[in-house]
């Protein structure tokens, strides 16, 4: 819906007079006698009309998301006639609607006045004619610079898009410069080459003279131009990311570069089409101690990106071992300084994967570790999974259910299963008895790598130590496991998760009051296990050659594991689940109850005004909050038959009535940017997976963070004119020495 712009900015008053004339204008048009004695203010601030009222040439698009009205736009396609034949419409409200005739008188009756402001308006033309013609002219070779730019810059988005590395068949070891090599002209001249082979005049113009080895960009130019590029990508992202205020920090594991590892930073957040988008900005130097990246991430945010953390409501992080602990620190670093920025777990990992990535015991890491390499082993060949599938046969004769469920299982990528350490503990077995076969190699079917890797993790798991620190956590996390899936199932289902943190909470005090009891049947189970697969118990040698003690001092390993794994990693899990749930991110997740299908799942007996505190200075309207809510309800409950409850935040934001419930719509959209949230609608998880594809089909050698925003933002559209200009402004030296 469109509205003419009334000016706001004194320097603007002068125009306010040619402005008032094109509202009469828009209202003589419309036909609308209703509207004949309101001010240009009121027309402004409380009409609109649609933008099929006016011709395409009067319609200008600055972006893909924003549309503008021309200056001089009026409209003028209007359908009069068509209400008439349509019974549908007998009985709406009318209003009048001006004949010809009626709009001739009205036009006499202004014509006196219209004399005198149509004479300003020339000599306004005429002033702005002067100053068009103060605003100097390009020359032609800065016509031509644009042009270049802009052939460039279309090459490179398609390097970025495409993953095609700068250099083209030179090895890194043979190049002066890391610089030098990865802008070696090949590819990029390739490219613009085969523009000019496949038509382009412009280019085969400003190139025909030059030398045949010449360079048709510089490595400097277009290192610029790759800056360029990944600022606008960027900045198209951060524009609605500001419009929308509110976002989440989400982080990913690290990624290697030949500058070395960076941290790969989303940011999460509702669009203008109330659609939950998880985009990839940036990678992050990970360089220095937790304070100092806190800080980086901090500085970049707010200085780099133009945003606020203050409007930060959520942060969640990927990783495990060092990365989980130092990811820790940071988020609580920026949580204390922004209370508001509460620490959740991701939606694209179960909690129990993530409690255990997080804690920094050797051994619990080092099980994290072997799961997830022998999960990666066999998923790389369909021959490896079928001598998987024969082991399982093999030790469950007898049992075609669990065969069944263990082989499907194994098929899939069961470490990021809720129920990951029931499924290895199932597996151990089978998995065992297959690498011994597969680094056994008696028919040579298998590779001296295969081979290798298959003994590599065979030695693993036929460890003591391993085995019962995977039983312990089995065990441990039993108590968290459908809370967390409940978390990552449908809205409902987060809903009586929060409801019910007391009760695991409790069921984790009562295993650690009484620790003495079930370790006793934890361990034992662990050596039940590996007397079936006949693997010794006994203390990690590692830790006897630590203690130094007398030989006629045995230490036993029920004791041992007793103080050493299962108090600390029950310590952990306790006091790890109080500090994600904290108190602001278990009222956020109460306040679900908002969505209708919640609503109606408690009978509409809903207490949301005891938890909305929590964002209440977030909110268009606080004083109205309890009347909206009470009307909220009362709409969804006497709901007509028809009508279905919306049952997620996404399906509720799409509904229309939502907007007439600001500070609902609000709410949810906040709800919303939680990372423990799943993501809804068309975007989902695929910032995710194209920054995995990036990384998959690119060597370290050949990473570059400025392509790999371009190959991952692929689907960000891009403006070519506003590339020209970023780059003339950023480098204004070049359209001097052009």
């Amino acid at each position: 819906m469109l509205t003419p712009h009334m000016p706001t900015d004194p320097a603007e008053a002068q125009t306010s007079n040619r402005l008032a004339v094109r509202c009469r204008l828009w209202v003589e048009n419309c036909r609308r006698a209703d509207l004949e004695e309101k001010t240009p203010d009121q027309l402004n601030k409380h009409y609109r009309l649609c933008a099929k009222h006016f011709e395409p040439a009067m319609i200008c698009k600055t972006s893909p998301y924003r549309t503008v009205l021309r200056d001089t736009a009026i409209p003028t396609i209007f359908d009069l006639t068509s209400h008439l034949g349509n019974p549908h419409s007998r009985h709406r409200k009318r209003i009048k609607v001006l004949t010809d005739e009626e709009v001739q008188k009205i036009k006499e009756r202004r014509l006196e006045s219209s004399i005198e402001q149509l004479s300003k308006k020339d000599s306004d033309a005429q002033d702005d004619s002067e100053t068009t013609d103060d605003v100097p002219r390009l020359t032609p070779e800065q016509k031509d610079l644009r042009e270049f730019l802009k052939s460039s810059f279309e090459v490179m988005i398609l390097i970025g898009r495409q993953s095609f590395p700068f250099s083209s068949n030179a090895r890194e070891d043979e190049m002066r410069s890391r610089e030098e090599w990865l802008f070696n002209p090949g590819n990029f001249q390739a490219l613009l080459e085969n523009r000019i082979n496949a038509g382009d005049e412009f280019l085969r113009r400003r190139f025909e003279s030059a030398a045949v080895n010449e360079e048709y960009c510089p490595a400097v130019q277009q290192r610029q131009l790759l800056d360029v590029c990944e600022k606008c990508v960027r900045e198209e992202i951060l524009q609605q990311v500001r419009e929308c205020r509110f976002f989440s920090i989400v982080t990913g594991e690290l990624v290697d570069f030949p500058e070395g590892e960076h941290l790969p930073i989303f940011l999460r957040f509702v669009d203008q089409d109330n659609t939950l988008r998880e985009e990839f900005i940036e990678f992050l130097s990970f360089e220095g101690e937790e304070v100092t990246v806190a800080e980086r991430l901090e500085s970049r945010l707010m200085k780099g990106w133009g945003l606020s953390m203050e409007h930060c409501r959520g942060q969640a992080y990927a990783g495990s071992g060092i990365l989980g602990t130092k990811m820790k620190v940071i988020t609580a670093q920026l949580k204390e300084k922004y209370p508001m920025a509460v620490i959740t777990p991701t939606s694209t990992c179960a909690l129990n994967v993530h409690l255990a990535n997080g804690m920094s015991l050797t051994g619990v890491q080092v099980v994290m570790s072997v799961l997830k390499k022998s999960n990666a082993f066999f998923r790389a060949s369909p021959l490896l999974q079928t001598e998987l599938d024969n082991a399982i046969s093999i030790l469950c004769q007898g049992n075609l259910e669990k065969e069944s469920i263990l082989k499907e299982g194994s098929r899939s990528t069961w470490t990021d299963l809720h129920n990951l350490f029931e499924m290895a503990v199932d597996l151990l077995e089978p998995l065992l008895l297959c690498m011994d076969s597969i680094h056994d190699n008696e028919d040579l079917k298998w590779s001296d790598q295969v081979t290798s890797d298959a003994y590599a993790i065979s030695e693993a798991l036929a460890d003591f130590e391993f085995i019962v620190t995977l039983v312990i956590l089995k065990n441990a996390l039993s108590f968290t496991r459908a809370f967390g899936k409940n978390l990552q199932g449908e809205t409902i289902d987060v809903f009586f998760a929060a409801n019910s943190l007391t009760a695991v909470l409790h069921s984790l005090h009562e295993v650690s009051d009484n620790l003495e009891v079930y370790h006793e049947f934890w361990f034992e189970e662990a050596v039940n296990m590996a007397t079936a697969m006949e693997v010794p118990v006994r203390v990690p040698r590692l830790f006897l050659r630590k203690q130094q003690t007398p030989d006629t001092i045995e230490i036993q390993a029920e004791s041992f594991f007793k103080e050493y794994l299962t108090q600390p990693v029950m310590e952990y899990i306790t006091q790890e689940v109080k500090d994600i749930f904290s108190e602001n991110h278990l009222k956020a997740l109460k306040c679900l109850s908002l969505v209708p299908a919640v609503m109606g799942q408690m009978r509409f007996n809903t207490s949301e005004e005891s938890h909305a505190d929590i964002y209440r200075t977030d909110l268009p309207h606080p004083d109205t909050l309890p009347a909206e809510l009470h009307c909220w309800r009362i709409k969804w409950k006497h709901r007509g038959k028809e009508v279905s409850l919306p049952s997620t935040i996404y399906e509720t934001l799409q509904h229309s009535d939502v907007k007439f419930f600001p500070n609902v719509n609000a709410f949810l959209k906040i709800l919303a940017t939680l990372p423990v949230l799943k993501l809804d609608g068309s975007h989902g998880e695929t910032a995710q997976r194209r920054l995995q594809a990036y990384l998959t089909d690119t060597a370290v050698s050949q990473r570059c963070k400025n392509l790999a925003v371009l190959n991952i933002n692929y689907h960000i559209k891009t403006d070519l004119e506003e590339m020209v200009q970023c780059y003339l402004k950023r480098y204004p030296e070049e359209s001097k020495t052009d």
